[in-house]
């Protein structure tokens, strides 16, 4: 994953763009956990990375998840918090895919 992308999506050092990616990640994010957005999602997450400006050791690259990565951390807690599979829209698949 690139640090472009994570700032193309709207995730920067000043907060999340408005009319960007991050803020429809973010609403459908606080719509459907009742009006927040929780620790540890993917709005959470990418705004982490937007932040701090850089993505490179996360995990999250081109070619996958990394073994031993903060990603796969990330993905094997997700899994085993949903019965052994990542869902769709969730912090991993989301983050990963941009």
């Amino acid at each position: 994953m690139a640090d472009r992308n994570v700032h193309n999506a709207g995730y920067t050092s000043s907060g999340i763009k408005g009319g960007s990616i991050a803020s429809s990640i973010m609403s459908h994010e606080a719509k459907s956990s009742g009006g927040g957005v929780r620790s540890g999602g993917p709005t959470s997450t990418l705004q982490q990375m937007g932040a701090k400006g850089s993505t490179h050791s996360s995990g999250f690259t081109e070619k996958g998840i990394s073994s031993g990565s903060q990603a796969s951390k990330m993905m094997s807690q997700e899994s085993k918090s949903h019965g052994g599979g990542t869902p769709r829209g969730g912090t991993t698949s989301t983050v990963q895919s941009i």
